[in-house]
C-alpha cells in the first residue's frame, strides 16, 4: 500500500469507529427517549441510525478499495474513536444536542479527510467526503434551526 493510502487508511478507521459511536448513541437517544417530542423524535432518531449504517458501510468499503483493513471490532472501535459515548439520555432537546455536537465533529473529520485524500491525489474518498460534508451542513443547519 503507497504511504499516502496508509495515512487515509488510518483516518478513515478513525471515522469508521467514530462512526460507530455516532451510530450507538443514535440507537441509544432512540430507544431512551421520552416525553412530549417523543414521536418526531423517536422516527428521527431511527432515520439518522439508518443513514448511519449507510455511511460505515460505505467508510468500511473504501477502506477495502484503497487496499487497507477496516476495523471491526467493538474494542478497536472504542480504542480508536474521538467521539464520546452518550449515555441516558431521555430529554428530546438534550438528545438532539447531542446529535449536534457529534455532527459537528463529524463535519470536521470529513473535512480533514478530504483535504488528505485531496493530497493524496485519491478523488474517490475526497468526493465521498465533499458529499458528506453537505449532508452534515444541512443536519447541523436543520438542527439548529430546530433548537433555535
Amino acid at each position: 500500500m503507497k504511504t499516502e493510502n496508509q495515512k487515509l487508511v488510518e483516518k478513515l478507521n478513525k471515522l469508521l469507529a467514530d462512526y460507530q459511536i455516532y451510530y450507538q448513541n443514535l440507537r441509544g437517544l432512540h430507544w431512551n427517549v421520552k416525553g412530549a417530542m417523543f414521536f418526531m423524535l423517536h422516527e428521527k432518531y431511527e432515520e439518522l441510525y439508518n443513514q448511519a449504517s449507510e455511511v460505515i458501510d460505505e467508510i468500511a468499503e473504501r477502506i477495502l478499495m484503497i487496499g487497507g483493513e477496516p476495523l471491526h471490532t467493538f474494542g478497536d472501535y472504542v480504542q480508536t474513536a474521538t467521539l464520546k459515548e452518550v449515555k441516558n439520555i431521555s430529554e428530546g432537546k438534550t438528545g438532539v444536542e447531542s446529535v449536534l455536537e457529534n455532527t459537528r465533529f463529524l463535519l470536521g473529520s470529513f473535512n480533514e479527510i478530504m483535504e488528505a485524500a485531496e493530497e493524496a491525489g485519491d478523488e474517490g474518498t475526497a468526493s465521498l467526503m465533499s458529499d458528506w460534508i453537505g449532508f452534515a451542513e444541512k443536519q447541523i443547519w436543520m438542527l439548529e434551526s430546530y433548537l433555535a
